[in-house]
């Protein structure tokens, strides 16, 4: 069977792409197989993650260049590394529409939040915890949606609830949610993305 060929686009730690070849490491992605990972930070611990499981890492770096230029040293290394499908996993730089559209149905984004809560500029890592603390809710989560829409003008997401308990801390929450909640979504997401793309490539 000729897998999906997955690239993991990062800017820091990793722990989702560690949850991501972890899943795959137990069988949990069968249909898919990460090949590349890309950081746009050359110092992101994700791409000594990413040695230790055997996939080839690069720093595609962001500083310092113009949008058109760092697309296209990310279009460079994905194209050599043939992948089929993008996951950004804690992804910091933000994609032109032109990127995004050459991707239809094959980018995969985590979102540290119950989608539409907590969302747009200015909300990523911590601050998303922080604000939803500060707001009093009681529940949070998170949400791996497609970044671009499809034919029928929606979007497919899944979500996955978290309870937010007394005495939490955004750290304490911000780990919470990804073991309850991201590391579970973002493989399973990846496994149906990467099912139907193995399905299309057999026509």
């Amino acid at each position: 069977m000729s897998k999906t060929r997955i690239a993991v686009l990062v800017s820091g730690g990793g722990t989702n792409l560690e949850a991501l070849l972890n899943a795959q490491e137990a069988g949990n992605i069968p249909h898919g197989e990460i090949v590349a990972v890309l950081a746009s930070n050359p110092g992101a611990y994700a791409l000594e993650r990413a040695r230790n499981h055997g996939v080839p890492g690069f720093a595609v770096p962001r500083k310092g260049l113009s949008q058109e230029e760092f697309e296209a040293g990310l279009t460079e290394k994905l194209t050599k590394y043939r992948a089929d499908m993008i996951v950004l996993a804690g992804f910091l730089s933000i994609l032109s529409e032109d990127f995004v559209r050459r991707w239809p149905k094959r980018i995969l984004n985590v979102h540290p939040s119950l989608i539409p809560a907590f969302c747009g500029r200015g909300f990523y890592g911590l601050k998303v915890h922080e604000e939803a603390l500060r707001r009093g809710v009681k529940v949070t989560g998170a949400t791996v949606h497609y970044v671009n829409e499809i034919p029928d003008g929606g979007e497919i997401l899944l979500q996955k609830a978290v309870e937010i308990l007394p005495g939490d801390t955004p750290e304490i929450l911000q780990r919470r949610v990804m073991e309850q909640a991201e590391w579970v979504l973002l493989p399973q997401a990846a496994e149906l993305t990467a099912l139907r793309i193995t399905r299309e490539k057999k026509g």
